[in-house]
């Protein structure tokens, strides 16, 4: 999968302005690494985006069955203990971290 990231080392993004870069820019799939980098993200073909539905959906079964915690698209943006700011193609999380 080809993405553009950008150097932005002199430009500084709050999360609220990062969040809002986002907001308005919906037609966009935008990451941010640890280091601050802008990461465009394309959309997925076919066969990945039905792997990723896959994905969810057995996830989402198997966290019916034991209701351990909460299930997430790739279209939720995780802010990670690095600092980064990421969108897995799909996501668990334990309730207790919920």
């Amino acid at each position: 999968m080809m993405f553009v990231t950008l150097n932005l080392e002199n430009v500084d993004f709050t999360d609220q302005q990062f969040y809002h870069l986002c907001k308005i820019n919906p037609e966009l799939q935008l990451e941010r690494t640890a280091k601050g980098e802008l990461i465009i993200m394309p959309p997925v073909g076919g066969i990945s985006g039905n792997q990723e539905a896959d994905l969810i959906t057995e996830l989402t079964i198997w966290n019916r069955q034991t209701n351990m915690g909460k299930v997430f698209s790739s279209s939720t943006m995780f802010k990670l203990p690095n600092g980064g700011d990421r969108s897995p193609d799909a996501a668990w999380v334990k309730l207790d971290r919920w």
